[in-house]
């Protein structure tokens, strides 16, 4: 349907409102976002910045939503580069493009996956979905793979405590992968982002190591062993 000029100058709005509250994160970080210095840099009243934004949280979840779409559109992207059935190619692809986004904006990472902001829950209704982007694109990687029949090995044993969780989530996925590939999928997720929030957050040291990508690569090839794409 057509937009009025009313709601196209209240998308507008919005859309000036989080890059204003981007600048403003990166400058001041998550804890130090103020509504009234947005409405001043948006260049009104800070009573009329209200009529768009209810309060901070409400400005922390418009920043979330966008940063977790900006990072899925990263590794979206990423992967339209590389052929569906190249599946390691694929994760590479993926793990890359988290890594990239990350060191180009690392306030907005930091937002999504650093320390939580004090006084602050993200409402799970409104960044749930976004949040779950980058995670589900490596799970369909796997499941490809899987599919395809070009996973090799098998892991050892799991904990039957963890059979009820997996079928939830393979439930509400629509996946076929088995219990040992779904925690791999997990494993991939997990490593990925502890690897990269290593190098965004400085926890190697400042001279451990001189190549950081080239470490980031070595992680990669250890993951794609144990998940077994390799």
């Amino acid at each position: 349907m057509t937009q009025t000029p009313r709601e196209r100058a209240r998308q507008q709005t919005m859309a000036d409102i989080v890059s204003i509250g981007r600048q403003h994160l990166e400058r001041h970080g998550a804890a130090g976002l103020s509504l009234r210095a947005v409405a001043r840099d948006l260049g009104v009243v800070s009573s009329a910045i209200y009529r768009y934004v209810k309060n901070r949280d409400d400005l922390l979840t418009l920043l979330v939503v966008d940063g977790y779409n900006a990072l899925g559109d990263a590794v979206d992207e990423a992967l339209e580069r590389v052929p569906a059935e190249e599946f390691a190619a694929q994760f590479r692809a993926a793990a890359r493009a988290v890594r990239e986004w990350a060191l180009a904006d690392p306030a907005r990472y930091g937002l999504l996956f650093g320390s939580p902001v004090p006084g602050y829950e993200a409402p799970t209704e409104q960044t749930t979905g976004p949040g779950i982007r980058v995670v589900t694109r490596l799970v369909l990687i796997l499941e490809g793979a899987h599919v395809a029949g070009q996973l090799s090995g098998r892991g050892r044993q799991l904990d039957p405590r963890l059979a009820t969780d997996f079928a939830v989530i393979r439930e509400e996925m629509g996946l076929t992968m088995d219990d040992h590939v779904l925690a791999a999928g997990v494993l991939l997720w997990s490593a990925l982002f502890g690897a990269v929030n290593f190098e965004v957050f400085g926890q190697y040291g400042a001279s451990t190591f001189s190549n950081p990508a080239v470490l980031f690569e070595s992680h990669l090839d250890g993951l794609e062993a144990i998940a077994g794409l390799r």
